[in-house]
């Protein structure tokens, strides 16, 4: 993919509800990040090379059936091929929020996620502390810990093959917050944080996405 003054981002919606102007706010917000946010019909029926010539897929969805490619109508293309070229190519990947439990009974995308996710309980409105656990790395370089208020998740942390980033001691949460992996040739940065406007104006939060974003794209 050529280089560009800025990363297009695909954000691909669908499978669970969000406050539309300030998930549109939020993307505007950050600086160096176009983003093309769509519904996964968009996304899955698009034509390949419209879909390698983004720089980041960003999936913000959460269906909880398949994927297929069967017995769909025209308009929703095939999603189950279309997520399984993800990783043939350096094309970035970041799973945000309620896209880590997307797909539950598809062993693939817990593969991708890098977590166990057989059940999971949720918690709205959590005030959580996020710990920087490798304040190295480029995505978290210079951040200190901060507090948020957001959807916890109780389920299983990043497994092998992850490099934590992010954690938290919160009770009603998984220990791990973000981290990296590898897919096939694409970096993949997940970041469990990021349920609503509560935690999409929080400065710190906005920053973390947005270096994700540049990492995941080979910027940073």
């Amino acid at each position: 993919m050529a280089q560009r003054d800025a990363i297009e981002a695909a954000v691909v919606t669908g499978g669970h509800s969000y406050e539309v102007r300030n998930f549109h706010r939020l993307f505007r917000s950050l600086k160096g990040i176009e983003a093309y946010i769509q519904s996964l019909d968009d996304y899955a029926s698009s034509p390949d090379e419209a879909r390698d010539a983004y720089d980041v897929a960003c999936f913000y969805f959460m269906p909880t059936e398949g994927p297929t490619d069967n017995g769909l109508p025209w308009y929703a293309g095939q999603p189950r091929r279309v997520l399984e070229r993800l990783g043939t190519t350096k094309q970035g990947i970041l799973l945000l929020h309620h896209a880590l439990v997307a797909y539950p009974e598809w062993p693939r995308w817990a593969e991708l996620v890098g977590t166990r996710k057989n059940s999971f309980d949720y918690h709205i409105g959590e005030s959580v502390k996020v710990d920087v656990a490798t304040p190295d790395h480029p995505i978290t370089q210079g951040t200190t810990s901060w507090t948020q208020v957001d959807e916890t998740y109780e389920m299983a942390g990043a497994g092998e093959g992850s490099e934590i980033l992010l954690t938290t001691e919160h009770p009603q949460s998984m220990p791990t917050l973000g981290w990296t992996r590898r897919w096939g040739e694409a970096r993949v940065f997940c970041l469990q944080l990021g349920h609503d406007n509560d935690a999409w104006k929080v400065q710190q939060f906005r920053e973390v996405l947005r270096r994700g974003l540049l990492w995941c794209a080979g910027r940073t």
